[in-house]
């Protein structure tokens, strides 16, 4: 049997933890290491498709919506700084937010009907189908 001793590095385990420890827990590094990518909710009706995307504090003018082909991307930028001239800072930090998210779209959208609505910090994308892909319901009598 082998006895352990657990303080005989204690000096360089304590050293390494005090070194390392402020640079991993840093609240600036933690957050840039989080990914930045909004939640999006995709649902289709028989008229078209919907897209929600949770983007909050953000303008509608931070948004740019494209359409290139069967893919739509949806891409998000915002700069802020806040600045004042009375204090000397010791650490500032810039928010700096942009995202970019597509999706692939199929072939039964009419891509002259895309809206985009920006409300409450939900952006909502309506893409309405053509007329040749709405699905036509009735009701069938069993005999």
């Amino acid at each position: 049997m082998v006895k352990f001793q657990g303080n005989k590095n204690r000096g360089v385990d304590s050293w390494v933890n005090d070194f390392f420890n402020p640079i991993f827990n840093d609240s600036f590094l933690s957050d840039r290491f989080i990914s930045r990518v909004p939640a999006v909710n995709v649902a289709e009706t028989n008229e078209a498709y919907h897209i929600e995307l949770a983007a909050p504090g953000l303008e509608k003018g931070d948004f740019k919506i494209n359409v290139d082909g069967d893919v739509l991307t949806i891409s998000g930028e915002k700069k802020s700084e806040t600045t004042d001239g009375n204090k000397k800072y010791s650490k500032r930090e810039y928010s700096y937010t942009s995202f970019t998210r597509s999706f692939t779209l199929p072939d039964s959208i009419d891509h002259n009907r895309i809206d985009a609505n920006y409300k409450d910090g939900v952006l909502k994308v309506d893409i309405a189908k053509k007329e040749e892909a709405k699905v036509a319901s009735r009701l069938i009598e069993v005999k």
